[in-house]
């Protein structure tokens, strides 16, 4: 019998024969796997790396500096499934070396293959900014130009870094290890996508939701997925909107309706208002003519301001229903942009959206009772508010107004204008001629103040008369003269002596001379005058100081006598007894 029954190579361990077997067959397993990708499950987590269960009687370990997340913490757990390689280049003792790291380089690559060959957008990192872009981890370090970032050029690229981004490979060399990727043709894709779905089911009425994408002063563009729709700023509010950022700002999320769709122009028109109920076709439910509101003045304009008394309605505070004072220049004088002011109701259409309001009315109106605080022929002080071609306009009290017209200006004056004797603003008294409150008038009159020169010189003189006057003008039939300030007479060619006639003018104009009053016509303020001459001037003149004599002596005897002129004795007078005896002058 031999002694060598039980052969076996010198180190191979004493009845482990089939250990030793099972190790040439890991072995073999392992140099089969080494340039494959494994799926493992971890183990274990250690300072050092991961335990990983490969299959077989072997354990592997990977060092843990592949499997930290960019935040330096440990990105597997107990129980995770994840990718490794055998990494012969690596020896651990008691484990199998894997590489976790290059089996996710294996399978990037793979994965970026795929998604170039047939355009899918794939899942990347923003790792940095650098020279020309970014640099992007799409599981290989890849390269994303400026150009690629958004479908509109930016610079704000800083903002991405650390970022998770949607990006398609638009260029890839595995042997130079050269990777292209664009986020903007990804975002471009989604959004063509978005849009077709969009155009497919959209509808005039829809609300959809939408993120504000640019405003203007007409309106704000709305990204509804993939298009944009036109949100007017008609459109955005009941009220009064001057410019969109008043409401909305970029990168907004609103919920709006369409109004109007154009499927072929992909036109849409958007409403923001009309998910709310339109607050006039109630209006006259809530406000009644002659009712107090109070509002806010959100504008003034020339004719007028504008209150707003609730959301989305308006009403008009028209210039004229400011003051019952007519000398308003501007609604600005009463009210600004901001306040809170107090109207009356005084007119409702909601058909054409207006409410007409009112100030002046909450106090009472001055012309119901004017005639009882003014009387006919009652001299007032007032101020020239306006002047007309026909007269002048003077208030006498807040929304009080007068007319002068321009005939009762002056008694002797011809005016053609009232500039011609007032001013605007100038401070005047005149008289009340009548009084029409019904009509809110009053008439007033200036030369009523002072006396009619016509008046006075036809109470004070009578036909015979001697007057002096100035010849002013010539005229075919005749002369006219001033006899005083604004009254004239007229001095007919007939009185004028013949030898005077063949002159031009027959009376030199502004020369003073002595005439006849020979006609007087009140009635039609017309004198009639003939030249009298100096000569019948000297003799009135020996008139009238005979006349004035005779009254002084007569005076004087009074005085000194006691006696009355019809007590006094023929013999005092210097007279006979009677007519009868006097004898005539020889």
């Amino acid at each position: 019998m031999s002694n060598n029954q039980d052969e076996r190579p010198v180190d191979m361990p004493a009845g482990g024969e089939e250990d030793f077997e099972q190790l040439l067959a890991e072995q073999e397993a392992a140099s089969a796997a080494e340039g494959h990708v494994l799926h493992g499950r971890v183990l274990e987590i250690t300072p050092e790396g991961a335990i990983v269960d490969v299959g077989g009687k072997q354990e592997g370990f990977v060092p843990v500096g592949q499997i930290l997340a960019p935040d330096g913490s440990v990105a597997v757990h107990v129980g995770d499934e994840i990718e490794v390689m055998v990494d012969r280049r690596q020896h651990i003792e008691g484990y199998l070396a894997l590489s976790h790291e290059r089996a996710s380089r294996i399978k990037a690559w793979d994965t970026l293959e795929k998604a170039y060959r047939e355009n899918l957008p794939i899942l990347g990192r923003v790792l940095s900014r650098v020279k020309g872009g970014l640099s992007v981890d799409v599981g290989v370090v890849a390269f994303m130009p400026s150009t690629q970032v958004d479908i509109r050029h930016t610079h704000a690229l800083d903002a991405l870094v650390g970022q998770d981004i949607a990006v398609k490979v638009i260029k890839l060399n595995r042997r130079r290890i050269n990777v292209v990727v664009s986020r903007k043709a990804a975002a471009e894709e989604e959004i063509g996508s978005r849009k077709a779905a969009l155009l497919e089911h959209l509808q005039e009425g829809d609300l959809v939701s939408g993120t504000v994408k640019n405003l203007t002063e007409y309106g704000a563009f709305i990204d509804l997925g993939g298009i944009d729709g036109l949100l007017h700023v008609s459109d955005m509010s009941y009220g009064r909107v001057n410019h969109p950022s008043e409401l909305l700002q970029v990168g907004q999320e609103i919920t709006v309706k369409v109004l109007k769709f154009d499927r072929e122009k992909e036109r849409i028109s958007l409403g923001l208002k009309q998910i709310a109920p339109d607050p006039w076709e109630t209006v006259t439910e809530r406000y009644l003519v002659g009712m107090r509101v109070v509002g806010r003045v959100v504008s003034v304009t020339d004719y007028g301001a504008f209150v707003e008394i609730e959301d989305g309605v308006e009403g008009l505070i028209h210039i004229s229903e400011m003051t019952w004072s007519r000398r308003m220049k501007h609604p600005s004088k009463v009210v600004k942009p901001g306040d809170q002011v107090e109207c009356i109701v005084l007119d409702v259409k909601p058909a054409d959206r207006r409410i007409s309001l009112g100030i002046k009315q909450l106090e009472p109106d001055p012309w119901t009772t004017v005639d009882k605080r003014y009387a006919v022929g009652s001299v007032v002080e007032g101020r020239v508010r306006k002047l007309a071609d026909f007269g002048a306009f003077i208030e006498i009290e807040e929304g009080i107004d007068g007319l002068v017209h321009i005939s009762d200006l002056s008694w002797t004056k011809r005016i053609q204008h009232p500039s011609e004797l007032l001013k605007k603003g100038q401070i005047v008294q005149a008289v009340i001629l009548n009084i029409d409150a019904a009509n809110r008038r009053l008439s007033l009159g200036v030369k009523q103040l002072q006396p009619d020169a016509w008046e006075t010189f036809f109470n004070e003189h009578m036909v015979g008369d001697l007057v002096k006057g100035v010849p002013t003008r010539a005229a075919s039939f005749g002369m006219f003269v001033e006899l005083l300030p604004g009254v004239e007479g007229l001095c007919h060619n007939s009185e004028i002596p013949p030898e005077l006639k063949g002159k031009n003018p027959p009376l030199p104009i502004g020369q003073e001379q002595t005439f006849k009053i020979i006609k007087l016509n009140e009635a039609d303020r017309r004198i009639g005058l003939a030249l009298a001459g100096e000569g019948a001037l000297e003799e009135k003149q020996r008139i009238e100081d005979y006349q004035r004599k005779a009254a002084e002596a007569t005076h004087k005897f009074v005085e000194e006598t006691g006696q009355s002129a019809a007590q006094e004795t023929p013999e005092a007078a210097g007279t006979t007894a009677g007519p009868e005896t006097q004898e005539e002058p020889k």
